[in-house]
């Protein structure tokens, strides 16, 4: 991941809203969630919503789909893990087993 584009994704998660909704989003699976259920899952009005989506879709850590009348939100899951490589990828002075597993899940 370049620099300019884990600055992006990590300004757009640098804000409590987005960061709920992208979480939402990684715990609904890839499938995504429909737009009004996403709002209601982080309790914040639909406009209010879709601006926040538009700077996640923007940083690469969302994707949209339409189906329909809804627009399902979905985590960008390989442009969240090449973020947690990218700061995981100079770990422990060389010695990455130090760090143990990022994640337990598989």
């Amino acid at each position: 991941m370049e620099d300019s584009s884990a600055i992006d994704a990590f300004a757009a998660l640098s804000q409590p809203t987005r960061l709920a909704v992208f979480r939402a989003l990684v715990q609904a699976g890839p499938d995504g969630v429909a737009a009004g259920a996403l709002a209601e899952l982080v309790a914040v009005p639909a406009s209010t919503l879709s601006s926040h989506l538009k700077l996640l879709e923007h940083a690469g850590l969302v994707t949209s789909r339409r189906l329909s009348r809804n627009i399902f939100y979905a985590a960008r899951y390989d442009t969240a893990r090449a973020l947690i490589a990218f700061l995981m990828e100079d770990c422990c002075a060389g010695h990455p087993a130090i760090c143990g597993p990022v994640s337990t899940c598989a």
